[in-house]
């Protein structure tokens, strides 16, 4: 966790105070069930419970939980040591029927569903705000590019459209990979309950919020892991992909969206006149972080027999180290997608940039619905087209064109100018917002 990169509230899920509470949690609600059931003395467990409910634990002491862990060399046991001390002899029926594990994926599946669903109320900010400036932008031409060359006209909010419906998709993702991370496994030593039976663990999963884990083998199957860090991956992924547009749309050659530059804020310690897009870089780098956590956490999946604990240490940095940093990346896209600069008059100057050559294909298709073959069309055009390409668009093509006898034998001049018309590119543009908005956009 680096602190320039974290935001307060993702940053308390992985505290070791917010850890001690979900693993006292789950001792307390375990005793609660088993005293329901005759396991453990039901007055112990109601004293238990009541200590629970009044706060006997007060502010977790880490540093002590860390000095018994220094002799224990188990960090279960240096919390269970601890936590005993608040109480009296009912302390012996702590962690009956139970191994670690219960403890520590439980733990880990509550931390993460916490950090997906604020995660969701990300995403959930940056669709807003990608809703608005589409809607905003939706008739706005530019130039839509291919391989970076220009291609044919598009609209700057269909671009943020486009990053909606992408988003949208990943929140769907996100939910459906904390609901599949949501799971409980409270099951002993080897996961065939032996000496903790199964209604411990429905009671436990009830409490939380969670769902059973219908066979743990002692552990969580880490395949729910690997998708849940997959899925941040693909976010992450998401992220860069609209960083990088807006990186490359802030180039000075094209210029047509920028970051928004504060008063005050300084571009370089050089070049007093640079205004460099720094955000999106920085988003771009973190979310190469984010994803490499994914391969790890596929690598978790393949475990020694029932359990081994190879998965462990992995975890204990990218659980905090993933979810932290998109939580920030998340925040930080939101605040350039709210912020950012447009510039239309530069869009429609790059449009025009190249002579007219974006019409290319609508000439092509004219001329074969006109009677020649398509070879001999794309021929034709694209020897008037390369004559604008190579004078850098001080040529016109629609000029070229009406100057060719072989054109104007089949498009008469004024059929010609009809098919340099801007506007044809967007006569969708609207089914195109009912798909990702609904019909009322």
């Amino acid at each position: 966790m680096v602190p320039r990169y974290s935001r307060p509230e993702m940053t308390t899920i992985w505290s070791a105070e917010n850890r001690y509470r979900i693993w006292w949690q789950i001792e307390v609600f375990a005793a609660e069930a088993m005293g329901a059931i005759g396991m453990i003395p039901a007055a112990d467990a109601a004293t238990i419970r009541k200590a629970y409910d009044a706060n006997a634990l007060g502010d977790i002491d880490v540093p002590a939980i860390d000095a018994i862990e220094a002799v224990t060399k188990h960090d279960v046991i240096a919390f269970l040591t601890w936590a005993g001390e608040k109480l009296g002899p009912e302390r012996r029926w702590l962690h009956q029927g139970m191994t670690s594990s219960d403890v520590l994926d439980t733990a880990l599946a509550v931390q993460l569903k916490q950090s997906a669903e604020l995660l969701t109320d990300d995403l959930d900010a940056l669709l807003v705000v990608l809703k608005r400036r589409a809607i905003e932008h939706k008739l706005t031409p530019t130039m839509g590019r291919s391989h970076g060359i220009h291609a044919e006209p598009t609209t700057f909010g269909l671009k943020l459209a486009q990053a909606y419906a992408e988003f949208a998709r990943n929140r769907a993702r996100l939910v459906a990979a904390r609901d599949d991370i949501a799971t409980c496994a409270i099951s002993g030593a080897i996961g065939t309950f032996a000496n903790v039976p199964p209604s411990v663990e429905a009671h436990i999963a009830k409490e939380l919020g969670l769902s059973a884990e219908p066979v743990s083998t002692q552990i969580i199957p880490r395949d729910r892991h690997a998708m849940f860090f997959a899925t941040l991956g693909v976010i992450a992924s998401s992220i860069e992909r609209l960083a990088v547009e807006i990186r490359h749309l802030q180039r000075t050659e094209v210029l047509e969206a920028e970051e928004y530059f504060a008063p005050g804020q300084k571009g370089s310690s050089a070049m007093p006149h640079k205004r460099n897009p720094v955000l999106t870089e920085n988003l771009t780098g973190l979310a190469r972080v984010v994803r490499s956590a994914a391969l790890p956490a596929l690598e978790n999946v393949a475990l020694w027999h029932e359990r081994d604990i190879s998965h462990s240490s992995v975890e204990r940095f990218i659980g905090p180290d993933a979810t932290i940093t998109l939580d920030f990346a998340l925040a930080r896209l939101t605040n350039v997608i709210d912020k950012l600069l447009v510039y239309p008059e530069r869009m429609q100057k790059n449009l025009d940039r190249m002579g007219g050559l974006i019409h290319s294909q609508r000439v092509l298709l004219a001329l074969t619905q006109a009677g020649m073959n398509r070879e001999d069309s794309y021929a034709l055009v694209q020897r008037n087209a390369m004559k604008v390409w190579e004078s850098d668009g001080q040529l016109s093509l629609l000029d070229l064109l009406k100057a060719d006898p072989e054109v104007t034998a089949k498009l008469p001049a004024a059929e010609l100018d009809g098919l340099f018309d801007l506007d044809y590119h967007f006569k969708h543009v609207d089914t195109i917002f009912g798909r990702v908005f609904g019909q009322e956009e």
